[in-house]
């Protein structure tokens, strides 16, 4: 469903990208250093055996590449602005066990697995923002 693609890649990448550039001009013109967080995925560093995201999964993938790429022009030019790229793994969200197009079966076998809450996520922020400016979380 090309509609469907176009949603995962419009917020994954390029709603990443575009407030990324946001927060990195803001943050230059006032000569800020800061701190951005790309929320991830595991599934941005390997690929999975569940059916039906791969193209969620290349999206992630984009996401590694970009804090990756970030990070070195960053440091290329002088900037002091940190850049992290947080990767959970399975979190209860609407994608998951909250879907209302999830099977049984499937919502079955996700809870299953460990999962996160968003409480854990948010808990990660906490810490990657609370570290020394020096240090860098990846």
């Amino acid at each position: 469903d090309a509609d469907a693609w176009k949603e995962v890649l419009g917020v994954n990448v390029f709603g990443l990208c575009v407030a990324t550039r946001e927060a990195a001009r803001i943050m230059t013109a006032n000569k800020i250093n800061g701190h951005i967080i790309h929320i991830n995925s595991v599934a941005g560093h390997k690929v999975s055996d569940f059916p039906d995201i791969n193209l969620y999964t290349a999206s992630k993938y984009a996401v590694t590449a970009l804090a990756e790429t970030l990070r070195n022009e960053f440091n290329a030019l002088g900037v002091k602005i940190k850049i992290t790229s947080l990767s959970p793994g399975l979190v209860i969200s609407e994608m998951t066990t909250l879907s209302k197009d999830c099977s049984k079966e499937r919502r079955d076998m996700l809870k299953s697995l460990p999962i996160l809450k968003a409480e854990d996520i948010a808990e990660a922020v906490g810490y990657v923002l609370s570290t020394p400016e020096h240090v860098q979380v990846r």
